[in-house]
């Protein structure tokens, strides 16, 4: 492996534009079966340190699936912080060959760790949770107009939440088959569940959509979901410290997660009331329990032990 050669390519819906750090050379493929199987075969000789792609709305996943079949070390990078980057390099210039370069330039400053691809049952179980996600939005929706709208109106919007509560019953069926017919997923399901707090969608959204629980330190899975509190501080100035970034449908998830063990769970009630009792806001308690649920449920995989409140 050369320990000095990062790779940056910048996904697009017809090409991949590939840049090499520090050498400097640069191609194009097709966004096709026969340019990622090109791209392999190219980059596959090179035995690079890091070969990242920016998250582009699932662009980017099949070539990211085929390169670490190779063997080759993969990550994944944020697109806002790669621009940031860019930004703080001078480079105001944005084109895709641009940002090839600017993406291999960043990987090789920052030496993002690389963590195991969702495979293509946990890529469809994830879509299977957005897509049931995205349908609860919408009945959420069309409740309120209800609320406003005139009497002949009602009737059209009654038709469609009635169509959509049906799809939804679909989608769980569909999702209770995937889990429940998958071992691996029974299991962790079973382990996630056991927890007073979370039920099943709550623990399908964890599995497909945080597939690194039970595998990470509980600073690094809180940062993963958003939950890591960060400070601001300049000399003898201290700002309230934040929380953000992260996967916004995780944090989601562990915040009704919360709710939900800040009233039923014995050991979080407790928990976040303490908080309450010595005067911590109650979004601030809330954040808190949601941040100590996270670090049980990681607890819980990574020994494979189900909820003992002994041991929260």
């Amino acid at each position: 492996m050369d320990p000095t050669a990062f790779i940056g390519i910048d996904v697009s819906k017809d090409h991949l534009d590939v840049h090499v750090h520090p050498a400097g050379g640069a191609f194009r493929l097709a966004r096709s079966g026969d340019g990622v199987a090109a791209l392999v075969a190219r980059l596959g000789p090179l035995r690079p340190a890091l070969v990242a792609l920016e998250a582009t709305g699932g662009f980017e996943m099949v070539a990211a699936a085929a390169l670490a079949a190779a063997g080759l070390p993969v990550v994944v990078v944020n697109p806002a912080q790669v621009r940031s980057f860019a930004l703080a390099l001078g480079q105001r210039a944005k084109t895709d060959p641009i940002d090839a370069a600017v993406i291999a330039r960043f990987v090789a400053a920052t030496r993002p760790p690389v963590r195991r691809l969702p495979d293509e049952d946990t890529r469809l179980l994830a879509d299977l949770v957005a897509r049931r996600r995205q349908i609860v939005a919408m009945i959420g929706a069309e409740r309120q107009r209800e609320k406003r709208a005139p009497a002949r109106v009602r009737k059209s919007i009654r038709r469609l939440v009635a169509a959509l509560e049906k799809e939804l019953a679909s989608l769980d069926a569909d999702l209770d088959e995937s889990v429940r017919g998958s071992p691996a997923w029974r299991a962790k399901e079973d382990l996630l569940a056991s927890v007073p707090g979370i039920g099943p969608t709550i623990a399908r959204t964890l599995i497909a959509e945080l597939p690194e629980l039970g595998t990470l330190d509980r600073r690094r899975i809180a940062a993963l979901a958003g939950l890591a509190p960060w400070t601001r501080q300049s000399g003898r100035w201290r700002g309230r410290s934040f929380i953000g970034g992260g996967r916004a449908s995780v944090r989601a998830a562990l915040f009704v997660g919360a709710l939900v063990a800040s009233r039923w769970n014995p050991v979080l009630k407790a928990f976040r009331d303490r908080l309450v009792r010595d005067g911590k806001a109650k979004r601030l308690a809330l954040i808190a329990t949601a941040r100590k649920l996270l670090t049980i449920l990681n607890a819980i995989l990574r020994d494979n032990t189900p909820w003992q409140p002994q041991n929260a």
